[in-house]
């Protein structure tokens, strides 16, 4: 018995591909190679908002490394390549959250540090699943396991005055009975500028505001700051009557760390219900008349699952950031900001519009 396993059709051309199979196959390939280098390396983000200048300008278009604190498995695999939240043009959504994943990270070849420029899912948003998110960036003022506070704008972590960045910014008021041209502020690059009576409120660094106090049709540039005490609406954790907390005065918080314990009380209950209830997927907890219970039973002291970060924006007195909506997961990091490759000015004409300095520039 004689077994065939394979033969050469004599005289057989090979079928052609069509030109259009052809694309088809090569646009297929790009997609995949495009998708895993994204998923697996590096992203390109733009930044929208103004809440980390002077360090980085809207406009900036970043890389943002997720090497450096691991890959993150998708949590949410049931999406359009290439996509985040929506397809390209339109508000349909490019996902399906019909089958959640638990989250799982690769190795990194580092951990997050204080004061790394850290892009993270926006863990307030309730819509979306958390790879889904919105995406942030902030600078990573306190890791896992630090304790912080804020004393007249001055981070203090562990008790220490942490390193300022040098490029950030508060609110003044610029003192002048002079007619101020738009232009005047464009050419000390100073954006946020809002006419009020009697001068104009600008967001700026020390260092341009001292500048601007020297000219002599300026009569003052005053600091706008928040005293001691005084509870902000809407600064987290959103209680006045118990933390007189405010932008400026802050703390001490406790940011919690994978494995360690915290007592709940009614004071610590505040602090850490929303990260129990939303964010250590916690099958049934539940927080009734001041007291926390998980699976029935009241818990008087409670054991973290992962690890948490505390953010803020550079642009400190124009950030919406840990200070309002509380600490940033762990699972909801996505990767280090790594340097701008690319810088549009949006208020400059055609031929002024590329920053060159900026381009291929490392974040600090």
């Amino acid at each position: 018995m004689k077994l065939k396993f394979w033969s050469k059709t004599a005289g057989r051309k090979p079928t052609k591909k069509s030109a259009l199979r052809e694309w088809g196959n090569a646009l297929m390939f790009a997609v995949v190679v495009t998708t895993f280098i994204r998923w697996a390396s590096f992203e390109a983000y733009a930044i929208p908002t103004p809440s980390m200048e002077k360090s980085l300008l809207v406009g900036d278009y970043l890389f943002v490394s997720k090497l450096h604190y691991g890959s993150r498995i998708p949590m949410t695999p049931l999406q359009v390549p290439l996509t985040h939240q929506t397809i390209w043009g339109t508000n349909i959504p490019s996902y399906s959250d019909a089958i959640q994943l638990d989250s799982y990270r690769l190795p990194g070849f580092s951990e997050i540090k204080r004061n790394d420029a850290v892009v993270f899912n926006f863990p307030a948003e309730e819509q979306h699943p958390a790879d889904q998110k919105t995406h942030y960036i902030k600078r990573c003022i306190g890791i896992a396991g630090d304790s912080i506070q804020i004393r007249d704008r001055q981070v203090y972590i562990n008790g220490k005055a942490a390193q300022n960045p040098a490029q950030q910014q508060y609110t003044y008021f610029v003192s002048t009975d002079k007619v101020l041209q738009e232009k005047f502020f464009l050419d000390r690059d100073m954006r946020d500028v809002y006419l009020a009576q009697g001068g104009y409120v600008i967001q700026t660094t020390p260092q341009k505001a001292r500048e601007l106090a020297s000219l002599d049709f300026i009569k003052e540039a005053v600091l706008l700051q928040a005293k001691p005490g005084e509870a902000e609406p809407g600064v987290f954790p959103n209680m006045p009557a118990r933390y007189t907390w405010n932008r400026d005065n802050f703390g001490p918080l406790y940011i919690p760390k994978e494995g360690a314990t915290v007592a709940i009380t009614p004071e610590t209950l505040p602090l850490y219900e929303t990260i129990i209830l939303r964010y250590e997927h916690n099958e049934d907890a539940q927080v009734r008349d001041g007291r926390l219970y998980l699976n029935g039973k009241e818990i008087k002291a409670y054991t973290f699952k992962q690890n948490y970060y505390f953010m803020m924006g550079d642009n400190r007195h124009n950030s919406l950031d840990s200070r309002y909506w509380g600490f940033v997961p762990e699972d909801h990091v996505v990767g280090k900001a790594a340097f701008v490759w690319l810088s549009l000015d949006p208020d400059a004409s055609l031929f002024h519009k590329v920053r060159w300095s900026r381009l291929f520039s490392r974040i600090d």
